[in-house]
């Protein structure tokens, strides 16, 4: 259904792991969907759930952890070229469009969420589900025109630039 597709590139070489799936349970046991045999992965070491083109990582209690750009995590989401350390193995995560793999990621919308419209916009960001509603509407307005519709939608009086 998505036309992102989501890879995780290891950094020290090997084949670039698709994560096609909505969720992609990693860790060392042979049932997982990724099996990184290595003794510094946990059995179950961290599952990648795929959201509205989002990818929402969760560690699983592992012993040795699960980092993305050097901070260690519980749960993240990650964002194309963010670093991934599952234990001592490093990844680089990495977003493409199936139709066209040549274009950067960063031209395709779907890879914004709310508070980075806003934050283009020049808005002051809510919380990504407050936000979301406003930040679809004025996307599809013209830059640099003044919405004369009330927000009827919103609780709060949008904040004015």
């Amino acid at each position: 259904m998505s036309s992102m597709r989501a890879q995780l590139m290891p950094l020290d070489g090997g084949q670039p792991v698709d994560l096609a799936k909505e969720m992609i349970l990693i860790g060392r046991q042979e049932d997982c969907d990724l099996r990184l045999d290595h003794k510094s992965v946990s059995k179950q070491h961290c599952v990648i759930v795929k959201t509205d083109g989002l990818l929402l990582l969760r560690d699983l209690g592992s012993t040795n952890g699960t980092r993305v750009n050097g901070q260690r995590i519980r749960r993240a989401a990650l964002l194309p070229n963010d670093q991934l350390n599952i234990a001592s193995l490093r990844f680089k995560v990495s977003f493409s469009a199936d139709e066209e793999p040549a274009v950067e990621p960063n031209e395709y919308t779907q890879q914004m969420d709310a508070r980075d419209v806003a934050k283009l916009l020049g808005k002051n960001a809510k919380t990504a589900d407050e936000d979301e509603e406003d930040s679809i509407q004025d996307m599809n307005m013209p830059p640099l025109q003044a919405n004369a519709l009330p927000d009827a939608y919103d609780e709060k009086p949008a904040k004015k630039k």
